[in-house]
């Protein structure tokens, strides 16, 4: 049998478009010049250079996941690989597992609690809406979970489960093991892993963090890992067996050719949040998704979410029903060279991504501009300038409240 070659090998920079897009949907997210230079890089897996970088990265991620004896691995993998790590150690079959379901991603942490024959039950919340604390807790005392399943964010509809931190420490007082999934939030707004009593954080690199996608991070806490090394039974996944992975992250051994580019584009990335300190990020980020929040209003569109559910990591818009929203996001890209997301589903929405490197002023700007020439260019008239205006306004705002508070 003889195969041909392909009638066209094109190098890539015969296909990418000769400006760069401007990455502002749901991830991945722009890069750093010091993470991307870092992702250039190989060294020896094994050798003493990446050991000491290895430990690093686990200091470094203990501050970002707010945890000081957490257990931190690295995942070869994207977000739903680290995800997947947390539900294979933790759920053993026949496990009962309450999954707190709002959105795609809640959805994929129950679908693998069931491809690991657990027992799983779904607590469904209304689209738009975060999770009620009473009604988790009503459903906590009637199924008695051993494991609890959240998003902190869900990327998919824009929603944040701003009362994690209650439903969290109620779980844990029923004995419950908590897994949240973080992908979209870690570094982007509070959460505190101890404090809060959560026993597996998932997130990936390309979100929050500003890092490369295919490299994630999960950490256990001291509960979730004394039950993963009590497991009798052998886990059905090789690479995504914690106890294996022990060896390279802790042991200095070998468990499979680890992405070395990755794991160092990793470091600086995590290096670049340290330098920056949560408060002060968190402080970047809300200050940037509130002005580009009230600059899409202003402009006369509509948020998908209200604000007590809205999530700032990620902000979702109504797209008007005589606007398919894949038209708007195919002229923002090709006339402005700005891409943004769609919507998971068949909902018309688009969605704008506020998370590490995205949250810069030039970007906010940029992103607006696009976003209301391309509604006038498609026969949807918005009020661009006032846009821009409350966009300024709001960010000017906050910078005076900030003045107030360092003079006092």
């Amino acid at each position: 049998m003889h195969v041909d070659l392909p009638p066209q090998i094109m190098p890539l920079d015969a296909i990418l478009p000769d400006e760069p897009l401007l990455m502002m949907g749901a991830g991945p997210v722009p890069i750093p010049a010091k993470v991307a230079a870092a992702n250039g890089i190989v060294i020896n897996h094994l050798g003493d250079t990446m050991a000491q970088i290895i430990d690093q990265v686990k200091n470094m991620s203990r501050y970002v996941f707010q945890t000081d004896k957490g257990t931190i691995l690295g995942v070869a993998g994207p977000g739903s690989a680290a995800m997947e790590m947390a539900i294979a150690n933790l759920v053993v079959p026949g496990s009962r597992v309450l999954s707190v379901v709002n959105g795609f991603f809640s959805q994929r942490l129950a679908q693998m609690s069931e491809r690991l024959e657990a027992n799983v039950q779904r607590l469904e919340v209304a689209d738009g809406h975060s999770a009620d604390l009473d009604a988790v807790a009503a459903a906590l005392d009637a199924y008695t979970p051993d494991v609890l399943t959240i998003v902190q964010g869900e990327t998919s509809n824009t929603v944040c489960n701003g009362e994690l931190a209650a439903i969290a420490q109620l779980a844990k007082s029923r004995g419950c093991l908590v897994v949240v999934d973080a992908v979209c939030t870690l570094s982007t707004m509070p959460l505190n892993m101890d404090e809060w009593g959560i026993d597996a954080v998932i997130t990936g690199g390309q979100k929050g963090l500003s890092c490369i996608p295919g490299v994630s991070l999960v950490a256990f806490s001291e509960a979730a890992w004394q039950h993963i090394h009590q497991r009798k039974d052998t886990l059905r996944h090789w690479c995504l067996d914690a106890k294996l992975a022990e060896q390279f992250w802790y042991k200095k051994s070998y468990h499979y050719t680890a992405p070395v580019s990755g794991i160092l584009a990793i470091h600086e990335a995590l290096r670049l949040v340290c330098t920056e300190t949560l408060p002060v990020r968190f402080e970047r980020h809300l200050r940037c998704s509130s002005a580009l929040q009230a600059g899409i209003e202003a402009m006369g569109l509509k948020l998908c979410v209200a604000p007590p559910a809205r999530l700032n990591s990620v902000v979702g818009i109504d797209v008007p029903l005589h606007i398919q929203a894949s038209d708007l996001l195919r002229t923002m890209s090709q006339r402005h060279r700005v891409e943004i997301s769609g919507s998971f589903g068949n909902r018309n929405i688009v969605r704008i991504g506020q998370m590490g490197e995205q949250c810069r002023t030039h970007n906010l700007f940029r992103t607006l501009h696009a976003l209301g020439s391309s509604c006038d260019s498609l026969g949807m008239h918005v009020d661009l300038p006032a846009g821009m205006a409350a966009l300024e306004s709001t960010l000017e705002a906050f910078n005076r409240s900030n003045k107030v508070a360092t003079a006092s």
